[in-house]
Protein backbone atom coordinates (compact mmCIF):
# COMPACT_ATOMS: atom_id res chain seq x y z
CA UNK A 1 0.00 0.00 0.00
CA UNK A 2 1.08 3.40 -0.96
CA UNK A 3 2.10 6.10 1.60
CA UNK A 4 -1.24 8.61 0.66
CA UNK A 5 -3.30 5.65 0.45
CA UNK A 6 -2.42 4.11 4.25
CA UNK A 7 -2.89 7.84 5.61
CA UNK A 8 -6.14 7.90 3.66
CA UNK A 9 -7.28 4.55 5.30
CA UNK A 10 -6.23 5.53 8.44
CA UNK A 11 -8.03 8.75 8.75
CA UNK A 12 -11.27 7.31 7.53
CA UNK A 13 -10.90 4.49 9.65
CA UNK A 14 -9.50 6.84 12.85
CA UNK A 15 -13.32 8.98 12.26
CA UNK A 16 -15.40 5.99 11.77
CA UNK A 17 -14.38 4.74 14.95
CA UNK A 18 -14.30 7.93 16.86
CA UNK A 19 -17.86 7.91 17.35
CA UNK A 20 -17.16 4.74 19.44
CA UNK A 21 -14.76 6.96 22.20
CA UNK A 22 -17.75 9.40 22.68
CA UNK A 23 -16.57 12.18 19.62
CA UNK A 24 -17.69 12.91 16.25
CA UNK A 25 -15.72 11.52 12.85
CA UNK A 26 -14.56 14.93 11.85
CA UNK A 27 -13.15 15.52 15.43
CA UNK A 28 -11.26 12.33 15.53
CA UNK A 29 -10.31 12.70 11.64
CA UNK A 30 -8.69 15.99 12.69
CA UNK A 31 -7.12 14.20 15.61
CA UNK A 32 -5.66 11.36 13.59
CA UNK A 33 -4.29 14.15 10.90
CA UNK A 34 -2.14 15.88 13.81
CA UNK A 35 -1.33 12.75 15.27
CA UNK A 36 0.07 11.36 12.13
CA UNK A 37 2.14 14.81 11.07
CA UNK A 38 5.75 15.13 11.84
CA UNK A 39 4.62 19.37 11.79
CA UNK A 40 2.32 21.25 13.23
CA UNK A 41 -0.41 22.00 11.06
CA UNK A 42 -2.63 25.34 10.30
CA UNK A 43 -6.48 24.90 10.07
CA UNK A 44 -5.67 25.51 6.42
CA UNK A 45 -3.64 22.67 6.19
CA UNK A 46 -6.21 20.74 8.14
CA UNK A 47 -9.33 21.89 6.35
CA UNK A 48 -7.21 20.81 3.07
CA UNK A 49 -6.32 17.65 4.36
CA UNK A 50 -9.74 16.48 4.98
CA UNK A 51 -11.63 19.34 2.80
CA UNK A 52 -13.97 20.57 5.50
CA UNK A 53 -15.07 24.11 6.31
CA UNK A 54 -13.36 26.54 8.29
CA UNK A 55 -16.44 26.82 10.99
CA UNK A 56 -15.87 22.93 11.40
CA UNK A 57 -12.45 22.97 11.18
CA UNK A 58 -12.15 25.40 14.10
CA UNK A 59 -14.87 23.89 16.49
CA UNK A 60 -13.54 20.59 16.38
CA UNK A 61 -9.50 21.64 17.26
CA UNK A 62 -11.40 24.02 19.99
CA UNK A 63 -13.20 20.60 21.44
CA UNK A 64 -9.51 18.90 20.64
CA UNK A 65 -7.82 21.22 23.03
CA UNK A 66 -10.33 21.15 25.21
CA UNK A 67 -10.25 17.58 25.66
CA UNK A 68 -6.38 18.25 26.18
CA UNK A 69 -5.04 16.11 23.02
CA UNK A 70 -4.19 18.54 21.03
CA UNK A 71 -2.15 21.80 21.44
CA UNK A 72 -1.61 25.53 19.64
CA UNK A 73 1.96 26.69 18.85
CA UNK A 74 2.10 30.18 17.45
CA UNK A 75 5.06 30.88 15.37
CA UNK A 76 6.90 34.74 15.90
CA UNK A 77 5.96 36.56 13.25
CA UNK A 78 3.14 34.65 12.10
CA UNK A 79 -0.85 35.57 12.74
CA UNK A 80 -1.80 31.76 11.48
CA UNK A 81 -2.31 29.27 14.86
CA UNK A 82 -0.79 26.42 14.13
CA UNK A 83 -1.75 22.69 16.01
CA UNK A 84 -0.03 19.44 16.79
CA UNK A 85 -1.28 16.60 18.35
CA UNK A 86 -0.59 14.12 21.53
CA UNK A 87 2.14 11.46 19.85
CA UNK A 88 2.57 9.65 23.23
CA UNK A 89 -0.39 7.34 22.75
CA UNK A 90 -0.56 5.86 26.00
CA UNK A 91 -0.91 9.44 26.99
CA UNK A 92 -3.96 10.00 24.39
CA UNK A 93 -5.46 6.93 25.77
CA UNK A 94 -5.17 8.54 29.48
CA UNK A 95 -6.86 11.49 28.41
CA UNK A 96 -9.43 10.11 26.40
CA UNK A 97 -10.29 7.43 29.17
CA UNK A 98 -10.20 11.12 31.55
CA UNK A 99 -13.01 12.67 29.00
CA UNK A 100 -15.13 9.70 29.05
CA UNK A 101 -14.69 9.31 32.77
CA UNK A 102 -16.12 12.91 33.54
CA UNK A 103 -18.77 12.53 30.57
CA UNK A 104 -19.84 9.60 31.23
CA UNK A 105 -18.51 7.62 34.43
CA UNK A 106 -19.10 10.48 37.04
CA UNK A 107 -22.87 11.12 35.77
CA UNK A 108 -23.88 7.35 35.81
CA UNK A 109 -22.57 6.82 39.16
CA UNK A 110 -24.19 9.72 40.47
CA UNK A 111 -27.48 8.80 38.73
CA UNK A 112 -27.31 5.33 40.04
CA UNK A 113 -26.33 6.22 43.37
CA UNK A 114 -29.61 9.02 43.33
CA UNK A 115 -32.37 5.76 42.30
CA UNK A 116 -30.34 3.08 44.14
CA UNK A 117 -31.77 4.73 47.80
CA UNK A 118 -35.83 4.39 47.11
CA UNK A 119 -37.76 4.56 50.13
CA UNK A 120 -40.37 1.29 48.48
CA UNK A 121 -40.81 -2.43 50.09
CA UNK A 122 -42.91 -3.56 47.00
CA UNK A 123 -41.53 -6.42 44.95
CA UNK A 124 -40.64 -4.24 41.98
CA UNK A 125 -39.03 -1.53 43.74
CA UNK A 126 -37.09 -4.42 45.55
CA UNK A 127 -35.66 -5.64 42.72
CA UNK A 128 -35.14 -2.30 40.91
CA UNK A 129 -32.93 -1.36 43.77
CA UNK A 130 -31.27 -4.84 43.81
CA UNK A 131 -30.33 -4.04 40.03
CA UNK A 132 -29.33 -0.66 40.52
CA UNK A 133 -26.94 -1.66 43.67
CA UNK A 134 -25.17 -3.60 41.54
CA UNK A 135 -24.51 -1.48 38.89
CA UNK A 136 -23.38 1.19 40.87
CA UNK A 137 -20.95 -1.26 42.75
CA UNK A 138 -19.74 -2.19 39.02
CA UNK A 139 -19.33 1.44 38.00
CA UNK A 140 -17.41 1.70 40.97
CA UNK A 141 -15.36 -0.49 40.37
CA UNK A 142 -14.56 0.27 37.17
CA UNK A 143 -13.97 3.68 38.30
CA UNK A 144 -11.41 2.70 40.52
CA UNK A 145 -9.66 0.73 37.92
CA UNK A 146 -9.92 3.62 35.19
CA UNK A 147 -8.71 6.04 37.79
CA UNK A 148 -5.41 3.46 38.50
CA UNK A 149 -4.88 3.42 34.55
CA UNK A 150 -5.24 7.32 34.04
CA UNK A 151 -2.83 8.04 36.48
CA UNK A 152 -0.27 5.44 36.01
CA UNK A 153 2.84 5.80 33.82
CA UNK A 154 3.23 3.74 30.57
CA UNK A 155 5.80 0.84 31.56
CA UNK A 156 3.59 0.34 35.17
CA UNK A 157 0.23 0.54 33.43
CA UNK A 158 1.62 -1.80 30.48
CA UNK A 159 2.90 -4.42 33.57
CA UNK A 160 -0.56 -3.91 35.18
CA UNK A 161 -2.67 -4.70 31.79
CA UNK A 162 -0.71 -7.38 31.06
CA UNK A 163 -0.48 -9.19 34.76
CA UNK A 164 -4.19 -8.71 34.60
CA UNK A 165 -4.93 -10.52 31.19
CA UNK A 166 -2.16 -13.17 32.30
CA UNK A 167 0.16 -12.15 29.17
CA UNK A 168 3.48 -12.86 29.25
Amino acid sequence: MEYQDAKADLINFWGAIGTSWGVNKTMAQIYAVLLISDRSLSIEEIMSELNISRGNASMNVRSLISWGLIQKEVRPGERKEYFYGEKDVWQMSRKIAGERKKREIEPLLLKLKQVKDIDDSSPEAKEFKKVATELHDLITTFDLVLKKFINTDNKLAIKSLRTLLSIS
